[in-house]
């Protein structure tokens, strides 16, 4: 057997080969492969929220407040379920946690068939936190698995590439939902004044039944199909540390952890408010006039942006360093906001749709940059950037604001959260306290 040295030599700077400790290679491509399916399917559930909550808006007959406290209960699940979740990897595995993550998840998606039925309001929340809870377990496990089975220098390209999976499932879920959701209901095809009677607020609730019945199937399936796949182990370099040697390490001598950890909750202040108020905001007669069903169509737009552009950072970042690419993107994304919250008309629509372009390599990026140096501490720094996802709850805030000065206006705390993201690229995402 040849040494480990040569070994090594012969497998390709970009190669998704990598040598196991015995020096034997190792091939991810399959794994990541089918990994970048959790990817796509997760972007695609969370999205069709987005599709949903004007939808609950108008069979519950909710203000702008309440309606994103909806969302707002769904990324309370990443806050609750990332700890446990690390646990149960920690137990279990990561193969069996994916598995259990997917099941999770179909069960919540069944749920939501019967809160159409009754239809519940409370029933709706509780299942969203279901899946959320689900979504979580696969966020702890798949993202850090991607992020270290290869070159730590590529570590940001390679997460963006297979984010853009996460995009393609977020660009396709808004054509599902206004077709199956928004186009099958009252609500969706009338002028935003309508006010609907009980027995179509009804007919309304039930539309959702048959999309997420084809959810739960297709989880299920997935659930099988990563039972029986060879999954390799993410190797020792992240490998927990016995008691006593944990103790003399600290993530918060990392300040690229430290500061990267409210750069994720920030930045899905912004991510999640565009989302969830793009359809109430275009339909709007001094944006674009449209029904909700043709501006959840527009929301095609703003995913689509998403995908593309990490597959563009993704190019980017082979060869120039990932913190100077979000520092640009950070620019771009505040730019577009103060478009969005000054003008009128087709241009801030467009300036809306245009941040997804954005956004698109942030959060992959921060994750990135936030676990960069950590070493054996990797599992437990990641935890805390899945967990800060919960960022998103406080998208009610941005609910409130609408409320209180205008759904336009709203986003100028969006704008905000930009700057914080451009603060972490030039300088908090400096890494310190490097561990071997």
């Amino acid at each position: 057997m040849p040494p480990v040295a040569s070994t090594q030599s012969k497998v390709p700077e970009n190669s998704n080969i990598s040598p196991d400790s015995a020096g034997s290679p190792v091939r991810y491509g399959p794994a990541l492969t089918l990994l970048a399916s959790l990817f796509f399917m997760w972007g695609f559930i969370t999205v069709i929220n987005n599709t949903l909550l004007p939808h609950l808006r108008s069979v519950f007959d909710l203000n702008y407040t309440q309606t994103t406290l909806i969302e707002s209960v769904w990324f309370i699940a990443y806050f609750v379920a990332s700890i446990p979740s690390a646990k149960l990897i920690e137990k279990a595995g990561y193969q069996k946690a994916l598995v259990i993550g997917l099941l999770v998840m179909a069960a919540g998606a069944l749920g939501m068939m019967l809160a159409a039925s009754i239809p519940s309001y409370g029933v709706t929340l509780a299942m969203l936190f279901v899946i959320a809870s689900g979504i979580t377990l696969l966020q702890v496990a798949a993202n850090p698995y991607v992020a270290v089975v290869g070159k730590p220098e590529t570590a940001s390209s390679r997460l963006n590439l297979v984010q853009a999976m996460n995009s393609a499932g977020t660009m396709l879920a808004p054509m599902f939902g206004a077709y199956l959701i928004l186009g099958r209901s009252k609500g969706g095809t009338a002028s935003a004044d309508v006010v609907l009677t009980p027995a179509e607020r009804l007919a309304d609730a039930q539309s959702v039944i048959l999309p997420y019945g084809l959810v739960a199937v297709v989880l299920v399936v997935l659930a099988v199909v990563i039972a029986r796949f060879p999954l390799p182990a993410m190797g020792s370099a992240t490998l927990r540390l016995a008691p006593e040697e944990r103790r003399k390490l600290s993530l918060w001598k990392h300040r690229n952890l430290v500061f990267g950890v409210p750069a994720i909750f920030i930045y899905l202040i912004a991510e999640i408010g565009v989302a969830n108020l793009f359809v109430n905001f275009v339909s709007q007669p001094t944006i674009a006039n449209l029904t909700h069903e043709q501006a959840g169509r527009y929301l095609t737009f703003l995913w689509g942006g998403m995908m593309v552009g990490r597959f563009l950072g993704s190019a980017i970042m082979q060869k120039v360093d990932a913190a100077r690419v979000l520092a640009a993107f950070s620019v771009g994304a505040f730019v577009v906001m103060l478009v969005t919250v000054f003008t009128t008309g087709p241009a801030a629509m467009w300036a809306l749709i245009l941040v997804g372009l954005f956004h698109s390599i942030m959060f992959p990026t921060i994750f990135t940059l936030g676990i960069r140096g950590l070493g054996p501490l990797t599992e437990e720094g990641s935890g805390l950037l899945i967990m800060a996802i919960a960022g998103g709850a406080l998208v009610v805030v941005q609910g409130w604001l609408a409320d209180s000065y205008g759904l336009q206006t709203s986003f100028l705390l969006t704008a905000a959260c930009e700057l914080y993201v451009l603060f972490y690229a030039l300088w908090g995402s400096r890494p310190t306290g490097e561990t071997a």
